[in-house]
This record gives C-alpha cells, sequence and structure tokens, in this order.
C-alpha cells in the first residue's frame, strides 16, 4: 500500500457570509450576551430524559470548531447507561475524597470553599447524560504511523466552549467536571490510548430547587478583561 499522501492547500470561494450592517450587528451580539448571561453551571439536574438527537445535534455543532491545521483533535463519549454512570460517579468519587481531605492543598481548598463543592457527586448519576471530553494527542496515517497533532488543548478548549454553548442555546444545563486522574474513562468508553479525558459534563435540566453560588455571579467587569488599541 502506497504511504498516505498529505492534503494539498486548495482554496475554495467562501461559502457563507453572514456580514450585518453595523446597527445589526451591534443588536445581535447585545442579544447574544444576554443569554450567556443566563448561563449557569448546575449540580442540581432532574432525572427527566433528553431526546439523544438533541444532544448530538450540540456534539455536532461541537465538532465544527476550529483546530490547529484542521485536525480536529476531539472525541465524545455520549453516555446515558446508568451502569457506567454509576462507575464514573464511583471514581470520581474516590479521587474528590482524597482531593479534599487534604491532596489538594489549604489554598486551593480554601479558593473552592465560596463554590460549595464537596467529595459527593450525585449529579453525575442524576443527569440523564454525561458528555466525556477526550483530547486526541496523536493520530494515525492510513498505515497506522503516529501523526502528531498540533495546539490540541487549545482546540479542545475551543470546542468544549461551543459545545457548552450549544447546550445552553438548546435550553439545557451542564457542570464543567474535572476529577483527576481519569484515566479509567479510556477503558470503561472504549477509548485508545492516544487519547486523554480531560472534563465530564453532565447534562440534562435544573431541579426545581437548583442553586449556584452566589460567587459565581460575580463577573469579572469588561474593564478588567478588555484592552483596546485604537
Amino acid at each position: 500500500m502506497a504511504p498516505e499522501a498529505p492534503p494539498h492547500y486548495r482554496p475554495l470561494p467562501l461559502p457563507d457570509r453572514v456580514r450585518l450592517p453595523d446597527d445589526a450587528a451591534l443588536a445581535a451580539a447585545e442579544a447574544f450576551r444576554a443569554s450567556m448571561a443566563r448561563r449557569h453551571s448546575v449540580r442540581d439536574f432532574l432525572p427527566d430524559p433528553v431526546p439523544r438527537a438533541i444532544l448530538e445535534s450540540c456534539i455536532a455543532a461541537a465538532g465544527l470548531a476550529p483546530s490547529g491545521a484542521n485536525q480536529q483533535p476531539w472525541h465524545f463519549a455520549l453516555i446515558g447507561n446508568p451502569a457506567m454512570k454509576a462507575q464514573i460517579r464511583a471514581a470520581a468519587e474516590a479521587e474528590e475524597r482524597a482531593f479534599y481531605a487534604g491532596g489538594a492543598g489549604d489554598e486551593w481548598l480554601a479558593a473552592l470553599e465560596p463554590i460549595g463543592t464537596g467529595a459527593d457527586k450525585p449529579h453525575l448519576t442524576l443527569a440523564p447524560w454525561l458528555i466525556v471530553v477526550f483530547a486526541q494527542r496523536w493520530g494515525q496515517t492510513a498505515e497506522g504511523a503516529r501523526r502528531k497533532h498540533y495546539y490540541v488543548p487549545e482546540s479542545v478548549g475551543i470546542a468544549t466552549g461551543m459545545l457548552i454553548t450549544a447546550l445552553h442555546q438548546a435550553g439545557l444545563v451542564c457542570l464543567t467536571h474535572t476529577p483527576n486522574p481519569m484515566k479509567f474513562l479510556n477503558a470503561l468508553c472504549g477509548r485508545p490510548e492516544a487519547e486523554k479525558p480531560v472534563m465530564i459534563l453532565p447534562v440534562g435540566h435544573p431541579a426545581p430547587d437548583a442553586t449556584v453560588p452566589e460567587v459565581a455571579k460575580r463577573k469579572k467587569p469588561l474593564a478588567q478583561i478588555l484592552s483596546v488599541f485604537e
């Protein structure tokens, strides 16, 4: 078999143009900002089912994210199986107990105190779906040779942000959950060594008594996150 030939640059006419008049662009930007201001990280979920097609559409949107050399170094495992969710919760809580028992250090625990988190993670079994985000550290050619991926953390971070945004636009809530280490997820989800699990997103609808930490509503003002050079 001949070695896989790398694709060559071939420019295409821009297929989509979305330019708006300035006033319409500002209105759209403000409407989107207002929508995202209603996005919240939620730990209290209803067990109500959510159609898989909604999750698949959100993940497909995440797959449209830009990536280094267009290598799309991500994989998403969508888990609704109760037994798998229970395994993930048990493994995550074991790690979290060690974390909160002193493994994190006093400074980190003090930073988390206003968030109100602890070692118990009932959302991992209560939410109807879990999405496990994997970062593909390398790929393979058609001949099975290892192929380096570039800008993997940046690319996966962009895709995950687009996924969270898509879930919010679909009227769902989620939580960014990052137990460490998460190597057990490779075996559980049948993913190869090349992939590193980086995040678990419990997804569903919020419980009627859902709460958010007061501190989570304190966002930095624009003046603190923006520098302008005209």
